[in-house]
């Protein structure tokens, strides 16, 4: 048996040979790649600590019911927010941009054990993608988290810190991914996560801080280029917004009367005066002014499935749903869910290359994003519209544009309403939204523009991107040297 080789024609990688007596407890191949066996060898020569040596308690939380969303969640403005996996950054910082919230009783009742506060450790502990994904709470902040990922006490937001510039390092990640177990959704038990070995070195936490920094300047930067956009666009299209008014209880009030509002909501937010002058405003644009469903061919909601997904795509279809519609227009499947293929209508909903995708219910709604090419084929969720524009009056990107622009968000603030905790739109309030249309010409030549901001926007952040491999590859060449 010791004399037995491997063709070279096979790649080693995939393909080794393993001595019974190499065997530890797990007998499932990944455990025993060899690249990563030796990576590890390399980092238990540094007689290194394992993460339980840091901790002080473990603990990871639950996701409450959102059928009944109003015993359990909350608005952004009197809420306690709800962390997911998707709210930790390989940076070690805390982002927000799709962040749900739950209500006080939640907070100190059903996830009371869960509870995180400032000097945190938040790890990563269940899912696709890279594994033990970590984030420090900041200071000042109180927030919960679900059962997706662990809340870690250390004592010291230093220490916290320095673990999460290990954890979040290419060496930190293969480590944990070594030690997850589970096909379609890999998952960390705590033994497992607690058993990770940890070098020490502060530079780590000094190169980790550079790129904080110039992400943070990134950003500041994109959100300039990205606010510009809705300026030119009014600009080009003669369309200002109403001055802001101080937020007094004389400017809140307001008279209208019963011919106005007759067949229309009675809720008094929806005739601000703000809003029946930005109205007013679109209106008067020297631009053709159309309703959206005027100019589209296709305009509805997503697929309603069960929760009894599929595993792989050979059983069913990937859905694009709300969480993977980014705010900056764009589309991220780092995590897939799959619909079985007898689900009933699901070929009534899939997309097609252009569609533009809008959320319609939650924390987000009114975000946008195009479908790009390599999403053609996929279906979409219920809580978003597919929307799909008619080409000999407007061009899709432009609409896009719009759609993202206030022109647009600031009508479709207005059509929100609440159902329980839960803000929504609906088909017909999206139906009615007043677009201007000029040329198809003019329609191209703005179109040019945006992108070409939207392109710088995304070097800045693809800058961030850049800055995490070369810190990645830094700190590699620190610990293994």
């Amino acid at each position: 048996m010791s004399s037995y080789t491997i063709s070279r024609t096979l790649n080693p990688k995939r393909v080794f040979i393993l001595q019974k007596s190499e065997l530890e407890k797990r007998f499932d191949p990944f455990y025993y790649i060899p690249e990563i066996l030796e990576l590890e060898r390399k980092v238990l020569s540094k007689k290194p600590k394992k993460l339980r040596d840091y901790v002080i308690s473990v603990s990871s939380g639950a996701t409450p019911k959102t059928t009944e969303s109003e015993k359990y969640y909350a608005e952004k403005e009197n809420g306690i927010p709800f962390l997911r996996v998707q709210n930790l950054s390989p940076t070690g910082v805390l982002e927000f941009d799709d962040c749900k919230y739950i209500n006080q009783e939640t907070h100190n009742g059903m996830l009371k054990r869960s509870q995180v506060s400032a000097g945190d450790l938040l790890v990563k502990i269940t899912g696709v993608g890279r594994m033990a994904v970590a984030s420090v709470v900041p200071e000042g902040f109180i927030g919960n988290i679900n059962q997706h990922v662990c809340v870690i006490k250390t004592g010291s937001k230093v220490i916290s810190e320095t673990l999460a510039a290990f954890l979040n390092s290419d060496i930190g990640e293969k480590l944990a991914s070594r030690r997850s177990a589970g096909g379609t959704r890999p998952a960390l038990d705590y033994p497992a996560l607690l058993s990770i070995p940890i070098i020490e070195d502060k530079r780590i936490l000094q190169i980790t801080n550079k790129v904080i920094d110039q992400k943070q300047k990134n950003e500041a930067e994109a959100e300039k280029l990205s606010a510009s956009i809705d300026y030119y666009l009014m600009k080009e299209l003669k369309i200002s917004l109403p001055e802001q008014t101080e937020n007094k209880l004389k400017d809140r009030i307001f008279t209208t009367t019963l011919n106005k509002i007759t067949g229309q909501r009675f809720d008094p937010t929806y005739h601000r005066l703000n809003y029946e002058k930005f109205i007013a405003s679109i209106k008067n644009s020297p631009f053709t002014i159309r309703k959206l469903k005027e100019i589209i061919l296709f305009l509805d909601y997503g697929l309603m499935p069960t929760q009894d997904y599929a595993f792989t795509e050979e059983e069913g279809l990937p859905m694009i749903r709300v969480t993977n519609i980014l705010k900056s227009g764009y589309i991220n499947m780092d995590k897939v869910e799959y619909i079985k293929f007898d689900t009933p209508k699901l070929r009534d909903k899939i997309v097609q290359e252009n569609d533009i995708l809008m959320v319609q219910c939650g924390n987000t709604t009114g975000k946008c994003a195009m479908v790009t090419k390599e999403f053609v084929g996929y279906t979409y969720g219920s809580f978003s519209f597919a929307i799909r524009a008619n080409p000999h009056i407007i061009n899709q990107y432009f609409l896009f544009y719009l759609l993202n622009s206030k022109i647009v968000q600031e009508q479709l603030n207005r059509s929100i309403t609440i159902t329980s905790v839960r803000p929504n739109t609906s088909k017909p309030e999206v139906e009615n939204f007043l677009i201007p249309v000029p040329s198809l010409d003019k329609q191209k030549e703005i179109t040019k523009h945006i992108t070409e901001i939207r392109k710088q926007a995304q070097k800045l952040k693809d800058k961030t991107k850049e800055a995490l491999q070369k810190a990645s590859k830094e700190i590699e060449s620190i610990l293994l040297t």
